[in-house]
């Protein structure tokens, strides 16, 4: 199983409930601002008398200790993104829970998808390599009738059959070129699928686990405990198993993304390709060649780089009939997820 890749924690304005937030903050500066305008006459009144002065005053220096006081601008801003984030969840999916179960779904049914890519795959490259292997037969057969043909003195039966055999042979050189292509998407395919079997057996036992834990800190958590825990400095642990739960849903999210871009990119390959009539897409080649040049995979990670170079080292001999199965829970480790809620 490939390393995980890292996830940078998306901001609260990264977020959906950031939008929620802009445009409440907008408002906010909007109509406060307009109120100020409104009001100003008569707060300019109510400073020529020393009582209000004296509360005016009171009310202002409240207000700069929220703001030079860094536990009520945390407590004040948490408050804050607490609200928009419960609007914004009225209107959309942002329970990271509930996301990451419809990924557990995406990831069954791209499964079936993938192993049926894979075994028509493997059937279009048996058909290839017999292709590739009646061509060199025949190609020495034409080169053996042309050899024949010369000591008999027959130069235009000689001719015909040696460009016969300069036919087949830059035919070969296509196909052949066409077959690592496709032993590179055959590998990357099934790499693809056992690191997704790995992931969808992980995804599953840890949203079961955390599913219980998330509940557990929702039904203990309150405002109160959130703010007093933020004005002794602490993190609210609530608010903190949701990022670690959201960058968890972020990681999986690239993953799933990346399978079903790249199960995408094989199809359209696959379908450019009729070998009956010898006759296949270049854009397909071209689209697979710029994948093979892009950076590093978040499904396959450093797995990218090798499978590309055993697929073009002629001693790396594919098997086509080796099973593809993902390896054993106890031969991996754990969890490939636990990091993300170590505190």
């Amino acid at each position: 199983m490939t390393d995980l890749q890292p996830i940078k924690p998306k901001s609260f304005w990264e977020r959906p409930e950031g939008l929620t937030g802009g445009v409440f903050m907008a408002a906010i500066l909007l109509g406060g601002g307009f109120l100020l305008y409104k009001a100003l006459p008569t707060l300019i009144s109510l400073a020529q008398n020393t009582l209000y002065l004296a509360g005016l005053l009171a009310a202002l220096a409240a207000v700069v200790y929220v703001v030079l006081d860094p536990k009520m601008r945390n407590l004040i801003w948490y408050m804050y993104k607490s609200v928009m984030r419960w609007l914004t969840g009225i209107f959309v999916q942002i329970d990271p829970i509930g996301i990451l179960k419809s990924y557990i779904d995406d990831l069954k049914d791209n499964l079936g998808k993938m192993n049926g890519q894979i075994s028509s795959l493997k059937g279009q490259m048996y058909k290839l390599s017999e292709m590739i292997k009646q061509n060199q037969r025949n190609i020495q057969n034409n080169l053996g009738l042309a050899s024949k043909a010369k000591e008999t003195g027959k130069e235009a039966i000689m001719v015909l059959q040696a460009r016969k055999a300069g036919r087949l042979q830059e035919s070969n050189m296509k196909l052949e070129d066409l077959y690592k292509r496709m032993e590179v998407l055959y590998r990357v395919l099934t790499k693809m699928y056992e690191n997704s079997e790995i992931m969808l057996e992980d995804l599953s036992d840890q949203v079961v686990v955390k599913e219980q834990e998330y509940k557990a800190i929702k039904a203990s958590h309150s405002a109160i405990r959130s703010a007093q825990a933020i004005l002794s400095g602490n993190s609210d642990k609530k608010y903190m198993y949701d990022m670690a739960l959201e960058a968890m849903a972020e990681d999986v999210g690239q993953k799933v993304g990346e399978m079903e871009r790249f199960m995408d990119m094989s199809k359209n390959f696959m379908d450019g390709i009729d070998l009956q009539n010898g006759v296949f897409e270049e854009d397909g080649l071209a689209m697979l060649e710029k994948w093979e040049k892009e950076g590093v995979s978040f499904l396959l990670g450093g797995d990218k780089s090798k499978l590309i170079a055993k697929a073009n080292n002629p001693s790396e001999v594919l098997d086509l009939n080796a099973p593809v199965q993902a390896p054993a829970k106890s031969s991996r480790g754990g969890n490939q997820y636990d990091n993300f809620f170590e505190q």
